[in-house]
């Protein structure tokens, strides 16, 4: 199986920024994809930012400009940076990846805990 570990969530002023972290662990044959979704209490979870293996990225129109999504594909880990942080992108940020395993022959989706992004002055 494949973890997902995330960091870096906290509580910043508006106008921050804070910098998300995603290491993927465990039997892992390749990592298709890696992201960041985010979601507030009774919202659906919202694609916030994806970056392929290949370095294609795409991002959700209301971040464009602000945050920036890289990979280290030698360490497994996805990077978040988030600049000019406002109030309302502040939710519960999950990594997430599409990976195979050793165990499994086929692609799956991974998710990470969440961690807290807080904008607030």
């Amino acid at each position: 199986q494949v973890q997902l570990v995330e960091s870096g969530g906290g509580l910043v002023q508006p106008g921050g920024s804070l910098r998300l972290s995603c290491v993927a662990s465990g039997n892992i044959l390749s990592l298709s994809v890696m992201g960041w979704y985010r979601q507030a209490p009774e919202n659906e979870r919202e694609l916030v930012a994806t970056i392929t293996s290949g370095g294609t990225i795409n991002y959700v129109e209301s971040v464009k400009g602000r945050f920036v999504i890289s990979r280290d594909n030698a360490k497994k880990t996805a990077f978040l940076q988030m600049n000019s942080l406002k109030p309302e992108d502040t939710d519960v940020y999950f990594c997430y990846a599409r990976a195979q395993s050793s165990q499994v022959p086929y692609y799956l989706d991974y998710w990470g805990q969440g961690t807290q992004v807080t904008v607030s002055s």
